[in-house]
């Protein structure tokens, strides 16, 4: 929201749209945005070669989520700051709801399909803001109303289960990342297109319209700034009792949005660190040295050097994979604490095929890295070579 102001440069009137302040937090928002949709989608789609690729460039997986919540990070205090900038322009400077949709907006929508489709002659005559800028601004706003409460949920999945089923985790994480597909979606084919396709459009990076691109996009408001009707009249000594009374308000309301994004971040490390660690303890310990036999009966180790799933592989799976994929959790609907949820798998596929192991999703996912929790290349081959001889 901004109130547009005629200005002359060089015998050439241009229209002032946007302040630097205004396009700052746009480049730094849409910065933040194109970090988040790389360093997410990579993450979405990590079975892509060019996924594996920018991760390797990242440094590996732990970078590329550092990456994503740094950007997330920066991404949540401009909207914090926006929230201010506009509660300011609306009740200190008075600039008018532009941005809210109407009836009126309905009306250009129909007319402008009726143009496309050569039913009208003319397109639809706009005002401040067209009917396409508000609904790409209104779709902003649920998308990171969206992506801020299924981002908490996946970054902190033990505080969502205290007060939700476990089940909203995956859902959280399916919601994240189609939302984050629409989302870069809707800039590529939407938003460039109507700012460099349709027009060049460079009031964001000079704040200025010139005369021709305001009769073409905005004609209803160069008429109100031809007949100074868009002037606001606010007397200096109402504009101070304004400001007085908006500072305190909206300090209050950011400091309470600060604290909020300060628990976002800080409520809880991970959900490993509620696993408390081993401890070395002493079992068995002879109280006179018994002399070993001379010849110790060995077992002959399986092929990969686990057994079976009694023998090895359970701990392996429950130790390492437990955490996130219990029948509580159920990341990705699989579950890996039995032999039967194991086999059964969830969202990727059977999670053991039993002699198959190049189609078991289990050995599919480590195999790509980059795991949340990575079992080792040794523990790889020899839950391998345990489902290649058959998973017993």
């Amino acid at each position: 929201m901004a109130d547009t102001q005629a200005v002359n440069h060089s015998g050439s009137e241009k229209f002032k749209r946007f302040r630097l302040p205004q396009r700052l937090e746009h480049w730094i928002f849409m910065g933040s945005f194109t970090i988040l949709g790389v360093t997410g989608l990579i993450q979405k789609y990590h079975e892509l070669p060019i996924s594996q690729a920018i991760v390797s460039v990242l440094g590996g997986i732990t970078n590329t989520r550092l990456v994503h919540h740094s950007a997330a990070f920066i991404m949540m205090l401009v909207t914090i700051y926006h929230i201010g900038a506009v509660a300011y322009r609306i009740y200190v400077r008075r600039v008018p709801l532009s941005m809210l949709p109407g009836a009126f907006d309905l009306t250009a929508f129909w007319k402008t399909v009726r143009y496309y489709i050569f039913l009208d002659k003319e397109p639809a005559q706009q005002g401040r803001f067209t009917f396409e800028e508000k609904a790409e601004y209104w779709a902003v706003v649920w998308g990171t109303v969206v992506m801020a409460a299924t981002g908490f949920m996946m970054w902190n999945p033990i505080a969502t289960t205290k007060f939700l089923p476990g089940g909203f985790i995956p859902a959280a994480k399916i919601a994240h990342g189609l939302e984050a597909v629409l989302a870069v979606a809707a800039i590529f084919v939407w938003h460039l297109y109507h700012v460099l396709v349709k027009t060049f459009n460079k009031s964001m990076f000079t704040g200025f319209l010139n005369q021709h691109q305001m009769e073409d996009e905005h004609p209803l408001e160069l008429a109100d700034i031809k007949a100074g009707t868009n002037i606001v009249h606010i007397t200096p000594e109402e504009k101070k009792k304004r400001v007085r009374r908006f500072w305190p308000v909206y300090g209050i309301a950011a400091a309470v949005m600060l604290v909020g994004v300060y628990l976002f971040i800080n409520y809880e490390e991970t959900a490993i660190a509620t696993v408390p660690p081993a401890e070395e303890v002493v079992i068995f310990a002879p109280l006179t040295p018994t002399p070993l036999p001379t010849h110790v009966p060995t077992r002959t180790p399986p092929p990969g050097g686990l057994a079976s799933w009694d023998a090895g592989v359970s701990d392996l799976f429950v130790q390492r994979c437990g955490i996130c994929h219990n029948p509580a959790s159920m990341i990705g609907g699989l579950d890996l604490t039995s032999y039967e949820t194991a086999v059964t798998g969830g969202n990727s596929g059977p999670g053991i095929i039993p002699g198959d192991p190049d189609n078991s999703s289990v050995i599919i996912v480590q195999s790509a890295g980059g795991h949340n929790e990575q079992i080792s290349d040794v523990e790889l081959e020899q839950v391998y070579a345990w489902i290649e001889a058959g998973a017993p």
